[in-house]
């Protein structure tokens, strides 16, 4: 049988998870086993669909055996299948980190027990939208994530968490509605939401009604992926949530809204009609995004608004409707997703064993913990596009294609790009220098730990970890739900686990470097068969299907 007819699974298994695990809830230990477990098989079914879209192109499965356009289809291309392996694995990795973090630094009434089920819905609510074939399902894939990250994000129950949900609600309610509404006229202007029927259909409208739908759209899943101006809700929303939480957030969410803007922009609306407007917007993303990140000095939030500028770069390669540019833009969508989460990851281990987030109460960590020290160099040098690593490759792609297209805005947005690498760097330096470089005595408030140096730490930490054996296993398999303030918790030593997912995900981002080659020959077909639609369009609607030509609005760049 067709591998590619299994890709329904990528939705069931996590759902399935989650029901298990409810099942569970009185069971930490078999919570954890089940969810790891059947995220790992779903792992490995994603890594078998890559496998088989990889030369073999789409493939479409229709749902309940009704055809489109009257029925449910999933499709699997190069893209979606690239997105789903990327996405599983971080999720897998920011779950064992989750699992190895202990209880004993939470509040033990708070409802950790629930976290597990919510994940993996989180998980199937985002396989779902990149698998998604017509554009109401794709809804229902946002509308699932979007829930759970909303139980996910207040865990705890904790003022400045209920604070920033509500915001992050409201934003996520007002795009969500929009959405529906941009539906609601795209079936009434054509009597379809399947996204290769529409492909087809949208061509016929008038030019004004086609403008307002992709407006519409546009600005919908602009606030989901966070591009600017309607990033404004991402910096104090995110840095609230625990570490393992706002790590996922940070990783995936933003990108499936990217994701969407990438699909329907190739897909159901070709040419160049808001590409200027789309490039100005990523100039503004990247500037702004980076110019709010040097001005912190959390790093969570540092990192935040660094999320924000980099989402400019994906728009950017969208933007130019080239091989090149979006080619280059699938890579950096894949590389982003990895080294944002593993930075994110890092911090919280920061955070466990410095006491603080705060650059101005951190100093000594090199000292402190070489390991940690590492795991936060390689993934904000990648970041920050130093060579060879994976950004550095993938600027340099969506750069080389600016200069081919050889616009005037183009020039500006490769300058822009450069002048927003460099200062990623400047961003990443002063947080290396301020938190592991320095001596802890120059800190502002330094934890008391810091100044007590690597020996008594040592000793510090025995103790607290004897302690924490003594309170039994189940305090030690939840998730961190509150800050940690005392010395003796900021001298907890970091559990295996935490650290071994935070490594293997650090190892992650730098195999995209030793198999850019590869990684980038799939992104360039996938741009060629997006931007070609032939390939999509006949899957799902049939091998006979005439494909119209792109139709542009005359404009250009």
């Amino acid at each position: 049988m067709n591998i590619a007819s299994f890709a329904p699974l990528a939705v069931v298994l996590p759902i399935l998870g989650a029901a298990l695990t409810f099942m569970l809830i009185r069971h930490s230990r078999a919570q954890q086993a089940v969810s790891i477990g059947l995220l790992s098989l779903t792992l490995l079914l994603e890594c078998l669909l890559l496998a088989h879209v990889w030369d073999g192109g789409t493939v479409a499965v229709t749902i309940g055996g009704w055809l489109p356009p009257w029925g449910i289809v999933m499709v699997v291309d190069q893209f979606s299948s690239l997105m789903l392996v990327v996405s599983s694995a971080v999720s897998l990795a920011v779950l064992v980190y989750a699992t190895g973090q202990g209880m004993a630094d939470g509040d033990h009434d708070a409802p950790v027990s629930i976290f597990h089920p919510t994940y993996l819905i989180l998980v199937a609510g985002v396989s779902n939208a990149f698998l998604s074939g017509d554009l109401f399902n794709l809804y229902v894939g946002f509308e699932i994530l979007l829930t759970a990250s909303y139980v996910l994000m207040t865990l705890g129950g904790t003022g400045p968490r209920i604070r920033a949900g509500v915001t992050y609600v409201v934003v996520s309610v007002v795009s969500s509605v929009l959405f529906l509404i941009s539906i609601a006229m795209v079936y009434g202007a054509t009597g379809t939401v399947t996204m290769a029927d529409l492909a087809l259909k949208l061509g016929e409208l008038d030019q004004g009604t086609r403008t307002l739908l992709h407006v519409m759209l546009l600005v919908a899943f602009g606030i989901k992926a966070a591009v600017f101006p309607l990033s404004f809700w991402l910096p104090d929303s995110y840095p609230t949530a625990p570490a393992p939480v706002t790590a996922v957030f940070a990783g995936l969410l933003t990108k499936v809204g990217v994701y969407a803007m990438v699909r329907t922009e190739t897909l159901l609306f070709p040419g160049d009609s808001l590409n200027t407007p789309l490039m100005v917007a990523a100039l503004l993303t990247m500037v702004v995004g980076i110019l709010g990140a040097l001005a912190q000095s959390d790093i969570k939030r540092l990192l935040s608004f660094t999320l924000v500028s980099h989402i400019g770069y994906m728009v950017f390669g969208l933007a130019m409707s080239s091989v090149a540019g979006l080619g280059a833009a699938v890579f950096y969508v894949a590389h982003h997703i990895t080294i944002q989460t593993s930075l994110f990851l890092v911090t919280g281990l920061i955070e466990r064993r410095g006491g603080s987030s705060s650059v101005d109460r951190l100093g000594g960590l090199a000292k402190l913990s070489p390991l940690l020290a590492l795991l936060f160099f390689i993934p904000g040098m990648n970041l920050a596009g130093i060579p060879p690593f994976s950004g550095f490759l993938g600027k340099v792609g969506l750069m080389q294609a600016g200069i081919e297209l050889g616009t005037p805005l183009a020039y500006a947005l490769v300058i822009g790009g450069v002048l927003t690498s460099l200062l990623t760097l400047l961003a990443v330096a002063r947080v290396w220098n301020r938190a592991f470089w320095r001596r802890p005595s120059d800190a502002e408030h330094p934890d008391p730990v810091l100044l007590a140096g690597p020996d008594e730490d040592a000793q510090a930490d025995g103790q607290v970890q004897g302690e924490g054996r003594q309170d039994g296993g189940a305090r030690r398999t939840g998730m961190l739900l509150t800050s940690r303030t005392s010395a003796t918790r900021s001298a907890t030593l970091l559990p295996r686990t935490m650290v071994g997912s935070t490594l293997g995900l650090v190892a992650l981002g730098v195999s995209l470097t030793v198999f850019a080659g590869p990684l980038f020959g799939l992104s360039d077909r996938a741009a060629e068969d997006m931007l070609d639609r032939t390939p999509y369009i006949q899957a799902v609607m049939g091998g006979d299907t005439v494909v119209p030509p792109v139709r542009t609005a005359g404009g250009g760049q």
